[in-house]
């Protein structure tokens, strides 16, 4: 009697073992297809969680420029009003001028009041196409605008043609004779007389680029010898010169002037490939364009149209 239950004990025992070890095999088994189905618990996943140590996602780059084709007809009555920078006055009246006759009855206002009065335009809705001697600033972009590059130039140094100073300066000693620091053309090897400096108003293109290029983006000087002008024009600038004064200039505007000179930065001409102070000059319009400004800037991107502007300068 005893030994049957010592039987009976044994092969209870060995029915209790048999369950624990199936329903753990059962476990196991339902853990594993658990996991192939979720991918998140997969150390695999490529949806797991980024790690401190994994590098973020570049943001994407800017959308490149709108690429306007060169039109082949457009329709007679077209108007497109450009205003903006005085250093596009010689590009935006030949572009017009070729325009006008490359398609009949069409009509293209062009003026110059400066860059930021022209921007501003343009976001005023008065008018189609901004000159502008200056990039965009990120508000002017979030408010639709886009600028497309139309031309290169340099900002010339002028003195008047009866000045005495007939040597070089260098790029610190414009940045001193703007700031105020210099202001005796005797400091710069020319003769003992004061330097009169003629600047551009704040809403000059070409006096923003000045800034950044010439003066690291700090301020003109305060002195009584720099006056500032209330308009942005160039013939009037050069105008006041005289025989003691400085100022700057888009260098197409002064090229061939008989009444002022030029002045060498580090021994190079405005001419010269490595000349310090270049820059791009633009076209901006709002976004969406209009068929005729879709028009006018395909054809002053065109082949044609950039050797007019070549032409110009």
């Amino acid at each position: 009697m005893n030994q049957n239950k010592e039987t009976l004990i044994t092969i209870l025992s060995l029915i209790i073992t048999l369950g624990i070890l199936g329903g753990g095999y059962w476990l196991f088994t339902r853990q594993t297809q658990d996991n192939s189905r979720n991918p998140i618990s997969s150390p695999t996943s490529n949806n797991q969680p980024l790690s401190s140590n994994t590098s973020l996602p570049s943001p994407p780059s800017p959308s490149s420029v709108t690429a306007f084709s060169p039109p082949t007809t457009v329709p007679q009555g077209t108007t497109v009003k450009i205003d903006g920078s005085t250093s596009l006055v010689l590009v935006n009246q030949a572009l017009k001028n070729r325009f006008e006759q490359e398609f009949a009855g069409v009509q293209v206002l062009t003026n110059a009041q400066g860059s930021t009065n022209g921007i501003n335009a343009l976001l005023a809705g008065s008018i189609d196409i901004a000159a502008t001697s200056r990039p965009l600033t990120a508000e002017e972009q979030e408010k639709g605008l886009v600028a497309i590059p139309i031309s290169k130039d340099a900002i010339a140094l002028v003195v008047g043609v009866d000045n005495r100073f007939r040597k070089s300066l260098t790029s610190m000693q414009v940045k001193g004779i703007f700031q105020g620091a210099i202001q005796n053309w005797s400091e710069v090897g020319g003769a003992s007389e004061p330097i009169r400096v003629i600047n551009r108003p704040s809403v000059s293109g070409t006096r923003k680029i000045f800034t950044e290029l010439v003066l690291n983006t700090e301020n003109f000087g305060n002195t009584p010898n720099i006056t500032t002008m209330d308009r942005d024009a160039t013939t009037p600038m050069l105008q006041k010169l005289g025989s003691n004064g400085i100022g700057y200039a888009t260098y197409t505007q002064v090229a061939n002037q008989q009444t002022v000179r030029t002045v060498p930065i580090d021994g190079l001409t405005p001419e010269a490939a490595n000349y310090p102070y270049q820059r791009t000059l633009y076209y901006a319009y709002k976004n969406p364009p209009s068929e005729a400004v879709k028009a006018f800037l395909g054809y002053a991107t065109s082949p044609i149209g950039q050797q007019i502007v070549e032409d110009a300068q």
